[in-house]
């Protein structure tokens, strides 16, 4: 019997393995294919490039079935065979891996959908089809890998893809300098991912994630005075990917790409990546806070706690940011960085909790709602011929019903507004920040307030009201295949935290779900109309009150936060006119508008130093290095050269002198 067992647990993880490594492969063997053979014509690439990502989102549903929420580790290749360290190429198919992958790849999907219609002028149509699915192949690699060495190789093909499709209209220098911006900022952070990765290694033996779980589970002390530098070093590529403060200046430049590519990589991708990061070492931070002789007084202050602050004053500072921004694409990047920061705010102070769900949470709930206003700002700018100042539109209500309605769906559930899915994975945030560091829950209230309030003056300006331009004056609604992905989107903008997501987020980690993750799985399960209707409105009832079951004062004071912004939005521009903020707040105004000057700030300090250290390293290799140790060595040996040269005369009597001179030196040297 149990021969009879384990054979089918093997045949089962055999067939868990080969779907793993399709999901992976199949991106990338369809963007090969296509760039190869199928490149000049149109409509193959695209067809091609879709059903690659499709067969993912396919594969992905099939493991969720077939994993059965019980981890899984695909049999390993050998990489480099270094004695002490083997690189592999392995993948982990557990609750995780499986829900972002699904993440990952229902988004890619309605991406390209959206895109056959957005780039279909371009004449770069098919390099970028190809070098979406490069990305999402890299991501993919990202989510499923076994051991930090193979993430950090997908983690780097991340960053190439992202610099590729930021800089992908690079006919324009803007594009280009945001493409570079993007990619010199990330390899700081991956600089302190990689030392991270060397330093729990050192300390370990090993790189499995697997592994390293068990082993810190079994020995929590393992890392020593060295616990906190790891995980801090761990989160600087989180910090990189993330955009977190104060490598968080990236983000906002790289609107400069087409606009489906911020869909994808900069609301439910790429930059989610540095949190599902976290989320997948998090037993990293859940070990005794340990630190070198130099942090000595950090005390007990764990690593978790420090990225929870990082987070909360990213989210902060993202958020005022976004109050003063005119441009569509911006005020959404600006969100994105401050919903990021909610994000790292939950994982950090999860580790107090045990539990990094809440953070989890809104990554998953907050990549559909973004994804779809990102989608639908790219929707309003083709219809208003690339016009992105929503000072610039007004009108596009009843011109446009279908974006309006989505951009609207999709603001309600940002803003935290019951039932919609951001009310949830929200609360779910501030009932942890409540529990575990009650003054960052009221930064995050404040952040919840202007939250609310910038999405309401973005909807209010761009869409009600008269047309203030002629674009948005003849703007009418973006062909089918733009306005489909906005509706399939809408799905799970609205009704996702209706089931039981928070559950299956927390068993992952090992926990329990709350919230909405009961209300929408209760109910009876008789058949018939009347107990279906009973189901569905008392699924949906329970759904509503459960956070406020859960932790009353989180779920109050994020209501009260939706009711104050909203109105402040109402009161300041839903009469129409010029913005007032600037008359009302002067010099914090303009302040906001240019992001607190830290681009100008880094270019006034780290472009004078970086000029500094490298006129320092010039000289260094100009007189020390190439001048003393090689003109140096060269010129010795020349001289030495030309002397013994000067004793080569061709004269007997100076060979005979020299050779007796020698063997007089000699004894003289042995008989003394």
């Amino acid at each position: 019997m149990d021969a009879h067992v384990t054979t089918a647990a093997a045949a089962a993880g055999a067939k868990v393995q080969d779907l793993a490594w399709m999901v992976l492969a199949s991106p990338l063997l369809c963007g090969a294919g296509t760039w190869f053979f199928t490149r000049r014509l149109r409509g193959l690439t695209a067809g091609l490039n879709l059903f690659g990502i499709a067969l993912s989102l396919l594969l992905s549903v099939i493991l969720l079935g077939v994993a059965d929420g019980q981890p899984v580790a695909a049999t390993p290749f050998e990489w480099l065979p270094i004695p002490g360290l083997g690189f592999t190429l392995g993948l982990q198919v557990d609750r995780l891996s499986v829900l972002m992958s699904l993440v990952v790849t229902v988004v890619a999907s309605l991406v390209m959908v959206y895109s056959t219609a957005y780039m279909h002028d371009d004449a770069s149509f098919s390099r970028f089809f190809c070098k979406l699915s490069l990305f999402v192949f890299s991501m993919l690699g990202i989510v499923l890998a076994d051991n930090l060495v193979m993430m950090f190789a997908f983690w780097e093909l991340v960053g190439v893809s992202s610099y590729l499709l930021i800089g992908f209209w690079h006919g324009k220098p803007e594009a280009g300098d945001a493409a570079k911006k993007a990619f010199l900022t990330n390899r700081l952070g991956d600089f302190g991912f990689l030392l991270g990765i060397l330093v729990v290694w050192s300390a370990t033996g090993t790189v499995r994630l697997s592994e390293l779980a068990a082993k810190l589970h079994a020995e929590p002390g393992l890392l020593g005075s060295m616990a906190g530098v790891a995980g801090l070093l761990v989160f600087m590529g989180a910090m990189g990917k993330s955009a977190q403060f104060p490598l968080h200046v990236w983000l906002p430049d790289a609107m400069e790409g087409p606009t489906p590519v911020s869909a994808l990589i900069h609301a439910a991708t790429m930059v989610a990546a540095g949190v599902y990061m976290l989320c997948r070492v998090f037993f990293l931070y859940t070990v005794p806070a340990g630190w070198p002789e130099a942090l000595e007084f950090l005390g007990n202050l764990g690593a978790g706690m420090i990225i929870g602050h990082v987070g909360a004053f990213t989210a902060l500072l993202a958020a005022l940011m976004a109050v003063q921004q005119d441009d569509i694409k911006r005020i959404l990047a600006y969100s994105t960085l401050s919903q990021l920061g909610y994000m790292v705010m939950a994982v950090g102070l999860g580790a107090a909790e045990g539990t990094p769900a809440a953070g989890l949470f809104h990554l998953v709930t907050h990549a559909f709602f973004k994804a779809m206003l990102f989608l639908g700002a790219g929707s309003v700018i083709h219809a208003c011929h690339h016009e992105q100042d929503i000072w610039r539109m007004g009108g596009l209500r009843k011109k446009m019903p279908v974006t309006f309605w989505a951009f609207v769906l999709g603001t309600l559930a940002l803003a935290g507004v019951p039932p919609f899915s951001g009310f949830y994975s929200k609360d779910e945030i501030l009932a942890t920040a409540l529990h575990v560091a009650p003054p960052l829950f009221f930064v995050a209230v404040a952040v919840a307030i202007l939250t609310t309030f910038y999405m309401g003056r973005l909807v209010l300006v761009a869409f009600m009201g008269e047309a203030r331009s002629e674009h948005a004056s003849h703007a009418h609604e973006s062909p089918r295949a733009m306005t489909m992905p906005l509706v399939v989107l809408a799905v799970p903008s609205v009704v996702i935290a209706w089931f039981p997501l928070g559950e299956h987020i927390a068993s992952a980690f090992g926990g329990h779900g709350h919230g909405a993750g009961h209300g929408a799985s209760g109910g009876a399960s008789a058949v018939g109309l009347l107990p279906l209707l009973e189901k569905i409105f008392g699924g949906l009832d329970a759904a509503i009150l459960g956070p406020f079951n859960h932790n009353a004062m989180a779920a109050t004071f994020g209501l009260f936060a939706v009711l104050l912004g909203g109105s402040l939005a109402w009161a300041c521009y839903g009469k129409g006119g010029p913005d007032p903020l600037p008359g009302l707040l002067g010099g914090w105004a303009r302040l906001m508008r240019r992001k607190f000057y830290f681009d100008e700030i880094y270019s006034g300090l780290v472009i004078p130093l970086h000029d500094m250290l490298g006129a320092a390293f010039s000289l260094a290799d100009r007189w020390l290095l190439g001048g003393l140790v090689v003109r140096g060595l060269h010129g010795t040996v020349e001289l030495a050269g030309r002397a013994l040269r000067l004793v080569q005369t061709g004269n007997l009597q100076t060979y005979s002198f020299l050779f007796a001179a020698g063997l007089a030196v000699v004894a003289w040297f042995f008989l003394r």
